[in-house]
Parts: structure tokens; C-alpha cells; sequence
């Protein structure tokens, strides 16, 4: 049944448009023809239709229903919504109500060439990538052809109700907002084959992936490359270790990296560095990727630089680029990441500057796109599914200049080292290389975050935190490092810091803390765990960074209580940053053993047996290039 005049011939159905009809039904005992079928008056088969030479107007409309979008033309009379047909991409430009025939006045080209550029035939639902292309069409035309209420904040992001997870070889059990965003991440994919897993620092993003990276192993096809910071390599390789054995994973860095893309075969999952991407792009091209992963995806947030150039370059099927702080300060930020993930979406920049101002406005123009293609959770959000403390911790691989320092400084103590017995004391400068080459050394301090691996993320975190307008605790043992917090830390972000070491005197620590709990702005409070490490009360900041770990658990511990405790009313984030295949993971390891034994204390200068066995064992760590 449809309210528009049109003609039935051996089985088929014809829609004539307006000015096909309108010489029939103004003019009398006319006979014209059409597809090769003579028509005659539609009044010798409707002898009440009447002829309306006032014209009517017509919308198109697009929502939500039912999880899917839906697209409708219609026309309004009475307060009634007359439909339209949209048949082969074409506005049936007329329609019959109450026996009187009306002609659609407005024009309907630009509409038809949006429907064109979204290979959308008819009216009903339309996939994501379809209405994706109508929205940039209206923004590369600068005019708005429809009426939007789509809630994209809402498509495949709902709750879940009964999800079985036990079929996949998973060792966690999901928070329910986990379940949503690997689902959704599913179902995205199968549509537009790129999105954006954008949840706030702590939520869990890459837990979500491989989540996904397994789903895709069991249906036979993962071969998924990551491309994250260099601080990040290792935490990939222990998060796949630890929740999902099952995934064969390689890490893709450093001078003995593999040179030849059939050494990929093997792996479920390749994790490599911005920077190898660059150098090795032709390479890992001449595989074709499953999945392309950028973690912390604001790395390619600069359009022309060299990173975004490959990246967007690399071979694959699906992308997903996982970022806490997606779009930092323009504009462009979105650009770039949503190029990457949607090649041509958007245009080319050019096209997108030329439509979409730096501000309010082009923010508000490119939000149904956004929201569309990306998942993002704040901790807010999800606190109730939150325990009162998430530990989060961070081992990192050293840069290939820092191994070889670490093991120039390892041969010095070893040379050094003539005795039957060693101490901890013997290796601490060995700690201090790990908390920041620049400590160690005489060097004057230049830019620290060139040189070390651990501060670049300690930074990372630190954005994260600051663009959710919350403050932090940052806990070291060294003095020098202080110094480097506080002039570095201070230019970069510039944001106000305080500090309590062990020459603050002891009345005016409290004055310190309390106007740190006070201070409503992202701050930052740096701590020397022996000096502020007990009595303080610090429940104004909810995230706590352990740059160097101690080897006493019980010090971290009382450290991390510092927020974590009663007066808290928001989840508290601790971070333990460390280096992998040195001192600091015995020291890592050392402290979980012991608290797994419930032991809290170094005994003695030298140690237990149990404790010298583990300096022992530092003394054949070397980090690898």
C-alpha cells in the first residue's frame, strides 16, 4: 500500500515523478508515456482525485530504533505525516492525501546526491557507514538536509543482561561496562571497520582488547599489530601473559627485532613502537593486518608528522585507536584520529579546515560522527562497578640507549663486587639509573623526558589525569629527582606543585597537605615515602605514582594509604612504574612474594638467604636492546 500514484506492469512497480504526472492531471484526455507504458488520466481510475496546485514541503528524518537508524521522507498536512517514497535513491516527489494529489515544491537534488553518496536506495533502517556519509555531506556542503535525533551515545552501548564470557579462554572476569565496550568494539567492527575506544585512564582499555584480540583467535582470524609508546611494550606483553596465555605474542622493537614479515606467522599478536613503524612501514606492509591498534592514539593527533603518515599507511582490515584524552586541543586532533580510523571520512584536511572552525561550533558539528565511532567511559560513570582501589601496574622497556648504560653500570658493580656477600646498598645505582639516567650521573639536567622511558610515561599518566581535572601524588626516593618534578614538571603542564621530603620541616608538612586537599585545580603533590610515607592525610588527589619502587612493601603501602583511606570518596588509582629485566622487577617480584608471604620487612643491611638471592639474581638482568 503506498499513498503515491504509481503503475503496476507484468508484475513490476513504477514510480513516475511529479512533472511525469502533472500534464494528466491539468490538462484534459492527454495520453503520455512512460518506461515505454502509455499513461492515461489517473482520474478515469480514481474519479475523486482531486488536483492541488498548491505544493507541499518534505523532511527527511533519521533516528534511532530499536539499536538500529532509520531513515524517512515525509511531508506534513493537517498535523498529519504524510510518508514519501524514496525509491532507487529518488524523492517520489508527490504524494495523495484525502483524494487530493500534491506536487513537492522544495527542491530535492542535494538530498538525492547525499542519498547517492551513501549508496542509500530507499527508505528504513541504513547501516552506521551510511549515515556517517550523510553527516559529512552535510558538513563538507556546509547545510543541514536533516533531521537528526539519532542518540549515538547510546547505539550498541547498552547494558548487558546475559552474556556468557566463559567460552572465551579469559583469565578475568569483566566489570559490566568492559562487557559494553568489547561487545560494542564487535559490532562496530563488523560495520565500519575502525573506531574508538576512548574510556578515561584506569578503566581498563587494554583489557578490553584482548578481550577482543581473543574473540578473534577463536574465529580463526588474529593477526593484529599494536602500535603503542615505547613505554608500553612491555605492559602489552605481561596484560596478554596474565589475562590471556593463549595469545601468541611478540614484541617487534630493538636491533634484534625480526626483518622479515614471515616472522609474524607465528603470532597472534605483534606489539611495536611508533618509531618502528616508521622505520620498518615496508615491512610490516607486506603482511595485511587483521587489526591495527594505536594505543594512546593521540600520538598521531599532528596530521603531517611522520608517525601519522605511516600509521595511517599501515595494511589492515579493522583499526581501533585507543586513547584516555582522544582530542586535546584543536580541532585537527579529531581529524587525524578519525582519518585513521576512517580513511576519507572526513575529507582531506584542506576540506576539513575549510568547513569545521577551531571551536565550540565545529565541536558541536562533528559530535553525531564522534560519538558514532567512538565508546568513551569516565570513571564517574562506572564508579559503582569500581573497587574503592585500582592497582595499575606498569612495567616499561628501556630505550636501546638506556640498556646499554644499564649494563655498563651492571659491569662496574659486578667488577666491583669481590666479596661472598653483597648488599642491597651495593646496588643503588643501579636504582637510581632506573628512577632517571640524569640522577645517576654528573650530567647537567637538560630535557629529561628525552632521556628516559619512565619519565615520558610518568608525563602520559600525568595528562591523563589532568585533562579529568584531578591531581596527583608522586612518591620518590631521590632528591634529584625532586628537582626534576618540580622545574620540569612545573614548565610543562604548568600546573602548581608542592613537595615534602626529608628537609621540610615537620610543621609545615600538615600546611602543605592541607592546602594540596584544598587546591581545586589539577595539582600535583610529590612525596619521599620515608618522610610523608605515614601520618599524612592526602584524600584531595585519587591518583598515586610510584616512579621508583622500594624494596620494603610495607613502605609502598603505607605511601599508597595516604589517599586510600577514610575521608576518600572517589576511586584511587595507584600506579607502580618499573623496568623490566632489571633491578626494579626483583624488586617488583621480591614485593609481591613477600606480601604473598606476609612478610613486610628487610632484615638486616645484607638481607635474608632469600633476600641475597634475589640481589644475585639482579646481577644477571640485562635489559635488552
Amino acid at each position: 500500500m503506498t499513498n503515491t500514484l504509481c503503475i503496476s506492469s507484468n508484475g513490476n512497480i513504477y514510480y513516475p515523478l511529479a512533472k511525469d504526472l502533472y500534464p494528466l492531471l491539468t490538462k484534459n484526455k492527454v495520453k503520455i508515456q512512460f518506461k515505454n507504458i502509455e499513461l492515461n488520466d489517473p482520474r478515469e481510475t480514481f474519479p475523486s482525485l482531486k488536483y492541488s496546485p498548491i505544493g507541499a514541503t518534505f523532511k527527511i528524518s533519521i533516528e534511532s530504533k530499536d539499536k538500529s537508524i532509520c531513515l524517512n521522507a515525509h511531508s506534513q498536512k493537517k498535523e498529519v505525516s504524510i510518508p514519501i517514497v524514496i525509491h532507487e535513491g529518488k524523492i517520489i516527489d508527490h504524494f495523495v492525501f484525502e483524494d487530493k494529489w500534491f506536487y513537492i515544491s522544495n527542491d530535492t537534488s542535494d538530498i538525492e546526491d547525499a542519498l547517492r553518496e551513501a549508496c542509500i536506495s530507499s527508505a528504513g533502517e541504513i547501516s552506521l557507514t551510511q549515515y556517517l556519509k550523510l553527516k559529512n555531506f552535510e558538513i563538507m556542503r556546509k547545510e543541514s538536509l536533516f533531521e537528526d535525533s539519532v542518540d549515538t551515545s547510546l547505539m550498541q552501548k547498552y547494558p548487558i543482561e546475559d552474556v556468557d564470557m566463559s567460552a572465551l579462554p579469559l583469565r578475568a572476569t569483566l566489570y559490566d561496562y568492559q562487557k559494553i565496550g568489547f561487545l560494542w568494539i564487535r559490532s562496530i567492527l563488523s560495520n565500519v571497520n575502525g573506531c574508538i575506544l576512548g574510556d578515561e585512564m584506569g578503566l581498563g582499555k587494554t583489557l578490553q582488547i584482548i578481550t577482543y584480540a581473543v574473540s578473534m583467535q577463536q574465529s580463526g582470524a588474529c593477526s593484529i599489530l599494536v602500535v603503542a609508546p615505547i613505554s608500553l611494550l612491555a605492559n602489552w606483553e605481561k596484560e596478554c601473559h596474565k589475562f590471556a596465555p593463549s595469545l601468541n605474542i611478540l614484541i617487534h622493537h630493538g636491533s634484534q627485532r625480526a626483518s622479515n614479515f614471515k616472522d609474524f606467522t607465528p603470532y597472534d599478536i605483534v606489539v611495536t613502537s611508533y618509531s618502528v613503524v616508521i622505520n620498518d612501514l615496508y615491512m610490516l606492509n607486506m603482511k595485511k593486518w587483521d587489526l591495527v591498534v594505536l594505543d594512546e592514539a593521540q600520538n598521531i593527533k599532528s596530521p603531517t608528522s611522520a608517525r601519522t603518515i605511516a600509521c595511517k599507511s599501515l595494511n589492515r582490515k579493522n583499526t581501533i585507536a585507543v586513547s584516555g584524552t582522544p582530542f586535546e586541543n584543536h580541532v585537527t586532533d579529531v581529524w587525524s584520529i578519525v582519518d585513521f580510523v576512517k580513511p576519507g571520512l572526513l575529507g582531506s584536511l584542506d576540506q576539513f579546515n575549510d568547513v569545521i572552525s577551531d571551536d565550540v561550533d565545529g565541536g558541536r558539528k562533528l559530535e553525531p560522527i564522534l560519538s558514532s565511532l567512538m565508546i568513551r567511559r569516565l570513571v564517574k560513570d562506572v564508579a559503582n562497578e569500581l573497587p574503592p582501589r585500582v592497582d595499575i601496574d606498569q612495567p616499561l622497556q628501556m630505550s636501546p640507549k638506556e640498556c646499554e648504560e644499564y649494563a655498563q653500570y651492571l659491569d662496574e658493580l659486578k667488577g666491583s663486587s669481590k666479596t661472598d656477600r653483597i648488599s642491597i646498598g651495593m646496588f643503588q645505582k643501579l636504582r637510581m639509573y632506573c628512577t632517571h639516567p640524569i640522577i645517576a650521573s654528573n650530567d647537567v639536567p637538560t630535557d629529561p623526558y628525552s632521556k628516559s622511558v619512565k619519565y615520558q610515561r610518568l608525563c602520559e599518566i600525568l595528562e591523563g589525569i589532568f585533562e579529568t581535572r584531578e591531581k596527583a601524588i608522586v612518591f620518590t626516593s631521590y632528591k634529584k629527582m625532586f628537582e626534576i618534578f618540580e622545574k620540569d614538571l612545573q614548565y610543562r603542564y604548568g600546573v602548581k606543585i608542592w613537595a615534602i621530603n626529608g628537609e621540610t620541616d615537620v610543621n609545615e608538612r600538615q600546611i602543605i597537605v592541607d592546602e594540596f586537599n584544598q587546591y581545586s585545580s589539577p595539582a600535583i603533590l610529590i612525596l619521599n615515602p620515608r618522610a610523608a610515607g605515614t601520618g599524612l592525610n592526602i584524600t584531595g588527589a585519587n591518583h598515586v605514582i610510584h616512579y621508583n619502587l622500594e624494596w620494603n612493601p610495607a613502605l609502598e603501602d603505607q605511601s599508597s594509604a595516604r589517599a586510600y583511606r577514610k575521608g576518600q570518596s572517589k576511586t584511587v588509582f595507584v600506579h607502580r612504574l618499573y623496568y623490566k629485566d632489571t633491578i626494579e622487577q626483583v624488586i617488583q617480584q621480591r614485593i609481591l612474594r613477600k606480601r604473598d608471604i606476609a612478610k613486610e620487612a628487610v632484615v638486616g643491611v645484607t638481607g635474608d638467604s632469600l633476600d641475597e638471592e634475589d640481589l644475585l639474581k639482579a646481577l644477571t638482568m640485562v635489559p635488552k636492546i
